[in-house]
């Protein structure tokens, strides 16, 4: 089962000039009772923050959230004494863990005077509650022959990626133009494909920047690159 999700079907979210925000999920002002999350993945959004602009300091408890940055910086500070910038550029993207867990705060704004921040925040439901909040960080490297990078993980460092509090996967992917990749799936688990840039034809369905496939009861993934493409897949319980 493959289920389609086109980009221009997400929800908006405009927020007088600063911020603009694509929803996959209900989020804020946005709901939609169908789409409330997808197994424990429970927050796509797509934020492009003006320059100088950003979140200021609010709190989390009890969820995994994870930055994936797409372009200029994001300037991170928490409660837990974390003081970090991540950057976007055409070798890296920056990638960023932060468990709640019994409670956080914390704020991210753009630090540039002249260039917009673009990031995917994500939000994953943890196995647990009242964890120790935790924060980790990595560059995603974008000039590789790796076509599925492991991002983070319930291992975390032992497989080379950030920890996850759920055993939930995510991957970063990179195809070249007219490049392919057949992974092969758990049928008794679910996936999700979001596609970042470019376009891809998935078991003859094209998709491109900003459509998403929830996938479950298959056993392979067949992807073709027909222009540079990145994306992002889940692989959840």
């Amino acid at each position: 089962m493959l289920q389609l999700r086109r980009s221009e079907d997400r929800g908006v979210g405009e927020h007088g000039g600063w911020l603009t925000s694509r929803h996959s999920f209900s989020f804020a002002n946005y709901y939609d009772p169908r789409f409330m999350g997808f197994s424990v993945l429970r927050v796509i959004n797509d934020d492009v923050v003006a320059p100088g602009a950003g979140f200021p300091k609010h709190g989390h408890r009890d969820m995994e959230i994870i930055s994936v940055v797409l372009q200029g910086c994001i300037e991170h500070k928490d409660s837990m004494g974390h003081v970090s910038r991540l950057c976007a550029d055409e070798m890296n993207n920056g990638v960023q863990r932060m468990s709640a867990g019994t409670g956080v705060t914390h704020s991210e704004y753009n630090p540039s005077a002249d260039e917009s921040l673009r990031f995917l925040q994500i939000w994953i439901e943890p196995d647990r509650t009242g964890i120790d909040p935790s924060y980790e960080q990595r560059a995603i490297a974008k000039q590789t022959s790796e076509k599925l990078t492991l991002l983070a993980s319930p291992a975390g460092d032992a497989e080379g990626a950030m920890r996850l509090h759920q055993d939930a996967r995510l991957y970063f992917g990179h195809l070249q133009a007219s490049e392919s990749l057949s992974q092969l799936l758990d049928s008794k688990r679910q996936y999700y494909l979001h596609v970042i840039k470019g376009e891809l034809n998935v078991h003859q369905q094209a998709v491109s920047a900003g459509d998403a496939l929830a996938i479950a009861e298959e056993s392979e993934l067949k992807l073709d690159s027909m222009t540079d493409s990145e994306f992002l897949l889940f692989d959840l319980p």
